[in-house]
């Protein structure tokens, strides 16, 4: 039977990114995914014939260390692709369009105040971008370590002066409502710029929890959060990360689905030896790293009984619930938006906050919403590959659609919510109807289902002030290594959290070196 160093479970692309640096250093990697392709919610895939489209639909903040360690422009990603602007649609035909530190379609008052608040909030995300590559120390140690992680954190927040420090405590603390009152005026651009604090999370611009926070994480990209699509979109980061890690001696395994991690029980206690896969082969490691979600990792691979009680419940008590729905159009030529000659952008539909507030009470309560919210891309503009010739694919993240729908997700209900979807579309888009060939709607539940992670959620576990930093997933489990020796973390659940940006796996990967 082969054994391995390290076994990990899952080709997503924080299991990849793992793997890699795992393999460069010299370790026998096995990597085990479920499913025909590597990437998870970044996979591409056919969803009508012809046409292609991933869940993740564009890359902000891929961490140009990690691009730069892995070699991954020699394996096809350009990391340092020209951003895309985000525009908040307006129904006049009237856009606001944000480019990097240029916003256009506000008043002069607005346009001041966005230069100060960049500024500001570069600043800021400046602070704790060091940090989403480092291990987080551990609440209550002693070790010299982590006593001197906790120490580097308050000297960067000193740097900033008394005043600025200050205002940092304050700006974090703030719903995403109030930062965006306090500096702006236009409706629109309000709503535009809260969306990357609330995005694949289950808050609104009112929730005092963590927005600012997230949108920070997002600021601290080297686009300043932009976002891009690279040639081959993002499937390129995929199709890179997998010749990266194969480069180095990885060995991938498709459609091989773990059913369960082998622990074993001696004198010294328990340690992770190895996998069990469903059709009941069973291959050995000095050690598993899982990129699941915590949820699955615990209470489905390992099991309860390997498990202290409390730490068992507070894995139970994560916060899973995906909140984000995706809606995929082949169409049969480029859709015209009033006001817009090119569609060539990340376009959000979200009138105002209150839009935006409104979506999120429709799904608290178990109800699709009323009038959905969304961000929307055509990646077929930058990788043609994904229609036939002259033909597009509209990817839109619709926000505010429950896991958990009253009666539950029937066809006749997701169908309901699709066409819902589009009519909202088609007010920006006249003719959008008329070019549609195809479409896909797949509620959180479908992703959940799909992509075998817990809740459909794209972070694995909330990503919330209590759920983050040295408490992310958990106490017991935030530093990457659990409480079964010989098991590890690597995936969105763990620090820094999701997003396409490959931090979990690079510190796992850390950890476990070190």
């Amino acid at each position: 039977m082969d054994r391995y160093d390290a076994i990990i479970i899952g080709a997503g692309h924080n299991g990849l990114v793992c793997a890699a640096y795992l393999a460069k250093n010299g370790q026998r990697v096995l990597v085990l995914e479920a499913a025909a392709t590597a990437g998870g919610l970044g996979a591409s895939r056919e969803f009508h014939p012809g046409f292609r489209a991933s869940i993740a639909h564009s890359v902000s903040h891929f961490s140009q260390a990690i691009a730069d360690d892995l070699q991954l422009a020699s394996f096809g990603f350009d990391p340092a692709s020209d951003p895309i602007p985000t525009i908040g649609l307006g129904l006049d035909g009237n856009h606001i369009v944000i480019d990097g530190t240029k916003l256009l379609g506000a008043g002069s008052d607005d346009v001041a105040a966005y230069g100060r608040y960049c500024k500001s909030m570069h600043r800021f995300a400046d602070v704790l971008k060091p940090f989403w590559l480092k291990t987080m120390p551990r609440i209550g140690s002693a070790n010299f370590a982590d006593l001197a992680a906790f120490g580097n954190i308050g000297l960067k927040l000193r740097r900033l002066g008394r005043k600025d420090m200050q205002e940092f405590l304050r700006v974090a603390s703030l719903p995403a409502r109030d930062l965006m009152d306090e500096n702006f005026e236009n409706e629109i651009l309000k709503a535009t710029l809260s969306w990357d604090g609330l995005l694949g999370a289950k808050m609104a611009p009112r929730s005092p929890n963590s927005a600012v926070l997230a949108l920070l994480y997002r600021l601290s990209g080297e686009a300043r959060g932009a976002h891009a699509i690279a040639a081959g979109g993002v499937n390129a980061l995929i199709s890179s990360l997998r010749g990266a890690a194969e480069a180095a001696g990885v060995r991938l395994r498709y459609n091989a689905d773990v059913a369960r991690i082998l622990i074993s029980e001696s004198g010294d206690g328990l340690s992770a030896t190895g996998v069990e896969l469903r059709n009941g082969e069973r291959v050995e490691a000095d050690r598993v790293i899982s990129s699941a979600d915590p949820k699955t990792t615990f209470v489905n691979l390992v099991g309860v009984q390997y498990l202290d009680i409390g730490f068992t419940n507070r894995i139970r008590r994560l916060r899973c619930d995906g909140y984000v729905a995706k809606l995929h159009l082949a169409l049969s030529e480029l859709p015209l938006f009033d006001g817009l000659q090119q569609p060539d952008g990340r376009l959000i539909i979200a009138p105002d906050m209150d839009a935006i507030e409104f979506a999120f009470d429709d799904a608290k309560y178990g109800e699709s919403p009323k009038n959905p919210v969304m961000e929307i891309v055509l990646p077929s503009l930058h990788d043609p590959s994904v229609a036939p010739d002259g033909q597009h694919v509209l990817s839109a993240h619709v926000m505010y659609v429950p896991l958990k729908l009253q009666g539950g997700w029937t066809d006749a209900a997701r169908d309901q919510m699709c066409e819902r979807t589009i009519d909202i579309i088609a007010r920006y888009a006249p003719r959008i109807r008329e070019q549609i060939t195809g479409q896909e709607f797949l509620t959180p539940a479908d992703i959940e289902r799909q992509y075998r992670v817990t809740g459909g959620h794209w972070h694995h576990t909330e990503f919330a002030v209590d759920q983050m930093l040295m408490m992310r997933p958990t106490y017991g489990a935030a530093q990457y290594q659990t409480p079964v020796p010989g098991l590890f973390l690597c995936g969105a659940g763990s620090h820094p959290g999701g997003d396409l940006v490959g931090g979990a796996g690079h510190n796992a990967a850390q950890v476990i070196l070190g």
